[in-house]
């Protein structure tokens, strides 16, 4: 007997969409760790190029969130959550191509908005993907989320701590939530393997 038939159909459908999607979740956290290197490894980095940097963050961000959440939609009743997020996360990185003359203070509030509503949609898909039986990488989610909230709060209502400061913020933040999706991308693939579907 396969251990897929030990499953609920819903369940099997999830676990097919983390064998097929595993690696949509391991891209977040890749371009989150590396976007935050390179942020910690630029101490003179300008507006414009943090901006750049940020904008081509953000829109892969956004794909990749989008990508996951119309293959989810079926059997995860957080897939709303997730879409919502990714279009917020394009939106921002558009923005960010978009207003050239960008002033540093509209950076970190462009960020900090982009942080507090990113993190709140991803906090608000975990608990709705808590439901699910074996969906044990929801941790890691809100965990993600949590901390992309609470940077997003420090940005908006601490704004004044300069360029420089500003940086090392972004690039600490990142470094954790890319940690924390690529946790969650490997969790979701051992769920799958665990089932006997990869």
């Amino acid at each position: 007997m396969a251990m897929s038939t030990q499953f609920s159909t819903n369940e099997e459908a999830f676990l097919q969409i983390g064998k097929d999607l595993w690696w949509a979740v391991l891209i977040r956290g890749i371009v989150a760790i590396v976007f935050g290197i390179v942020a910690l490894a630029w101490p003179d980095v300008t507006v414009w190029a943090l901006v750049v940097v940020f904008g081509a963050y953000a829109i892969v961000d956004g794909v990749s969130a989008i990508v996951r959440a119309s293959r989810a939609r079926k059997v995860e009743s957080g897939w709303v959550w997730w879409m919502l997020g990714g279009f917020v996360s394009l939106g921002a990185g558009i923005v960010a191509f978009v207003w050239p003359n960008i002033t540093a203070l509209a950076v970190v509030f462009v960020i900090g908005i982009w942080a507090i509503l990113g993190g709140i949609l991803e906090i608000a898909g975990s608990l709705r993907l808590r439901r699910l039986d074996g969906a044990t990488h929801w941790v890691a989610l809100m965990i993600a989320g949590v901390l992309e909230l609470l940077f997003g709060l420090i940005l908006v209502f601490f704004p004044g701590s300069g360029i420089l400061g500003i940086v090392w913020l972004v690039g600490v933040f990142a470094l954790l939530f890319g940690i924390a999706f690529v946790v969650s991308a490997f969790q979701l693939r051992s769920m799958a393997k665990k089932a006997g579907m990869i």
